[in-house]
């Protein structure tokens, strides 16, 4: 399958007194197309969403946000918690108009997602969690990093000065206190409040998220289903984005029809 790449423009939304970055559609599309949110994960911006937001974009509604503190948008005094994350998504979504939405989430983008579940769940049509992070087992430090380690060669490594960028605009308070967020979190426990439609996207060389605990996200949650891509470390959305955005397209169609049933 051939998809073309859409174009993506700049947006800034005040919320909370804060301007919050997004990169959307620009691109002239019906009024009742499918609206994506794409999450980042752990100290990144939506620079590293771009190859699939782009692909997206030429069919979707497409919103990559930068979460406040990090990326383009405006930083808050207060690092800000899992909770508070899913709090200003939520009120981001209002100051836009946006109602509710599919959410595609990489990495710790998932457990935000998840967390929107818990506190937001009326706001979540349905879920794309890619590599969803982080399993009981690897909840240590020495066990993320080793992982990581072993994730780089399977990136591709153009990816490096954006994740080099993103971390110095992040600040080094912010990065350790975001790492420490990401491995306190019990995504686990709120698995089962994601009761949309949910697909699980793992890279088949993805040793930060093992086979087995992408298997456990998939049965912890009422809906979920899960696609493993050939050849894909972590970050399939940037190394990977036409297989990604195929997966996303397929599963967006395959219940779009169960929606319209659920919401008649």
């Amino acid at each position: 399958m051939n998809l073309r790449k859409g174009k993506l423009q700049t947006q800034c939304t005040i919320v909370d007194g804060l301007s919050i970055f997004a990169r959307v559609s620009a691109e002239m599309l019906p009024q009742n197309a499918p609206i994506i949110i794409l999450i980042h994960g752990l100290i990144l911006s939506s620079r590293y969403m771009i190859p699939t937001a782009e692909l997206l974009a030429a069919n979707y509604r497409v919103y990559a946000l930068d979460l406040p503190g990090y990326g383009e948008s405006e930083k808050p005094e207060k690092i800000l918690d899992l909770p508070e994350l899913a709090d200003v998504i939520a009120r981001w979504m209002d100051a836009t108009g946006i109602k509710k939405a599919t959410f595609l989430g990489n990495s710790m983008g998932c457990q935000i997602i998840a967390e929107l579940a818990m506190r937001h769940p009326q706001r979540i049509e349905r879920a794309i969690l890619q590599g969803p992070t982080v399993d009981p087992r690897g909840r240590s430090l020495f066990q993320q990093i080793w992982r990581f380690l072993l994730n780089a060669p399977g990136e591709d490594y153009s990816q490096a000065p954006i994740q080099i960028q993103d971390y110095w605009l992040a600040g080094l308070p912010r990065c350790i206190a975001t790492i420490q967020i990401a491995l306190y979190d019990r995504v686990e426990a709120k698995l089962p409040y994601l009761r949309v439609p949910t697909l699980v996207v793992r890279g088949d060389k993805d040793p930060v998220v093992p086979q087995q605990w992408a298997q456990e996200v998939v049965d912890l949650l009422p809906q979920g289903q899960l696609k493993v891509i050939a050849g894909g470390a972590h970050t399939l959305n940037y190394s990977k984005p036409l297989e990604l955005t195929q997966a996303v397209e397929a599963f967006i169609k395959a219940t779009e029809s169960d929606l319209i049933t659920t919401e008649v």
